[in-house]
Order: structure tokens, then sequence, then C-alpha cells
């Protein structure tokens, strides 16, 4: 009578009768050392092809094997074709580059990609084989420890998909630090103040006065077109340049200057306008010089002394309210043609 075999791992099914004075033999060569490998024995698969694994009953091989180590090098996916039969692999793709495997059933099935450096529980789930857990792919574990890596970094997937942390990303739970660059492809939203308290400078948006956005109040700019920050105020104009000008107490400048006007009297002034030479002031003399002069109260009001040494020029008049003093050490110069009419 000849030894039978099991449907699934080929392990020896010694006949009632059979092998007297070789049961010993049989029993170790494909039974007990079968075993052993179905439970610890490792298929080492180093060339770079596709691979059926070898399957034999009552003899070593490939297929019976618990881990499935794939050491070959290669950059194309290759496909290691298993029986289609209950069974479960521990497959590790420990390639040295970036190759990923894909363990099928015969037919052949989907079956499941291990990505280079992944380790993962395959097994048969009736029609296909599956992942029962993987340190790359889904899983749930109540606890996960990694003496890898470092207590309160953040982790993130790195090359081959592998897990990592990073001395430039923190977070103890409430505040994430960041000592490099942060790039955001998005848009970013802060519900609260932001605090930027490096002493460069923040790098804003810009772009020209036709690339100005769909605008909501609020918004702060550079244009290009104009060389001004702006700053969107939901008025009339809407872009208002931001910015401002040093004011200094000038008191000795001898030209003449043109004055500025105030869109506004209260609040904030958003334009600001320059006189033209109908008004010009000196400040080196305090004179101020228009073409016409209203008053609209109906009165010229002078002082009646004189202070301060001045001087008419030819081509010109002056005219006062008097009585008129004239400090000591002052006086009062016409030239020319020059006249001075006290009343």
């Amino acid at each position: 009578m000849t030894t039978a075999s099991t449907t699934l791992l080929g392990l020896a099914l010694p006949v009632t009768g059979e092998l007297t004075g070789t049961w010993g033999d049989v029993v170790n060569a494909s039974l007990t050392n079968l075993l052993d490998t179905a439970i610890a024995g490792t298929t080492t698969l180093s060339s770079d092809a596709d691979v059926t694994l070898s399957t034999t009953t009552l003899a070593a091989n490939q297929a019976r094997q618990s881990i499935i180590l794939w050491t070959a090098g290669g950059t194309a996916t290759r496909t290691i074709t298993a029986p289609a039969q209950s069974k479960s692999y521990v497959v590790i793709n420990a390639t040295t580059s970036s190759q990923s495997i894909k363990l099928v059933g015969a037919g052949p099935t989907a079956g499941i990609t291990v990505i280079a450096g992944e380790k993962c529980l395959a097994a048969w789930n009736g029609s296909d084989f599956v992942k029962l857990s993987t340190f790359s792919g889904a899983a749930t574990f109540s606890s996960v420890t990694d003496s890898g890596l470092t207590s309160t970094r953040v982790t993130y997937a790195g090359a081959s998909g592998l897990l990592q942390d990073s001395a430039n990303l923190t977070f103890s739970g409430t505040v994430l630090g960041v000592t490099g660059t942060i790039a955001i492809t998005g848009a970013l939203t802060a519900t609260l103040d932001s605090t930027f308290s490096s002493t460069g400078a923040l790098l804003i948006s810009k772009g020209t006065t036709a690339q100005q956005p769909t605008p909501t109040t609020g918004m702060l700019r550079y244009n290009t077109t104009t060389s001004q920050f702006e700053g969107y105020s939901g008025s009339s104009p809407a872009w208002n340049p931001v910015g401002g000008a040093s004011v200094s107490n000038d008191t000795s400048t001898a030209s003449n200057l043109y004055p500025l006007f105030a869109s506004a009297t209260s609040g904030t002034a958003t334009t600001v306008y320059t006189s033209n030479a109908n008004l010009l002031y000196k400040p080196s003399t305090g004179e101020l010089a228009a073409m016409t002069f209203n008053a609209l109260n109906g009165l010229h009001v002078n002082s009646q002394t004189v202070s301060v040494s001045c001087t008419v020029a030819t081509g010109n008049s002056a005219s006062s309210v008097g009585p008129i003093t004239i400090s000591g050490g002052v006086a009062v110069t016409l030239n020319g043609t020059a006249r001075w009419v006290v009343s």
C-alpha cells in the first residue's frame, strides 16, 4: 500500500499496516521535517524574476514554507504565485532597491502588493490572498512601540513607506514646533491670533494690479505695479495703499514746499493730496503764499506788532491795519517799487 498525503500541505498519511520497519523514515522525511518547515521554514527568493512556488507532496517545496523572504534588487514589480488554497504566509520584502512584489493565488488571483521594506501576514480568505496585518498597510493596534522613534517628534512616511521621525517637527500634544520651513500648497486658516517672533521679516503675497484676488475685507498684499503695500478695506477706493511718511517739524528749509491735504478730518485719511504753486509755504521764514486769499468769515486779521524782520520785494505791496509797532531790532524793508500801506 502507498502512503497517502494531506490535501493542503502534502504531509504523509501512512496507511494502516504499511511501513513495517520503515515507519520512522517516512514519518521523519515526509511528516515531521515538512511540518517543521511549514511552521517555521523560510523560502528565500533572490532572483529578480516572477516565480511560481514549487508544490510537491511528501517532499520539501517552496509553497509549504511559513515565510517568504524576497531579497532581489530589481525595480520592476515581481509576482509570486502560490497555490490557491488555504495557507498563511509571513511575506517580507527585503529588496535592496525600491521593488514591490505581489503574492497571488494560482489562476491567477488579484493578490496583494507588498512594497519595498514592508512586512505583512497574508492569508487565503477562500478566494484570494489578503493582508491580515502589515507594518505599512492598514492595521489596527491598541498600542504600538517603536524603539527607533524619539518622544514628541512627529512621525511620517519616509523612503519606501518606512515610518520615521524628524528632529525639525515636534508635537507636545498641544503645540506643534517647526524649526525648518513650512511649505503650504493649499489655503492656511488660523482661527486664533498668530505670532511671528523672528528678527527677520514676513514675506507676504505680491502681484500686479491685474492680479489682485477676489477681495475680502482685511486682505493685505504687495502691489508690484505701484510698488506699494495695499489693503482691501471694502470701501471706495477698495484697494488702498498701506504705509505712511515720516513727519517732522521743519523750520529750516528756505525753499517753497507744497502743503499736504488729507481726504478726511477724522479717523484715517486714505488719500493725501499736495498743493500746486498756487499755495506755497517756506518753513525757514513762516511765509505762506497764496494765489488767492479768501476770508470766509469777512475778517482779515493782522498783528499790531511787527516782531520779525521782513522784506517786501519789488513789484509787491503790503497793507496793515494799525496802529502798528515795530519791535526793536526789527526792520521792514521795501525793495524797488514795493509799497506798505498802514491804515
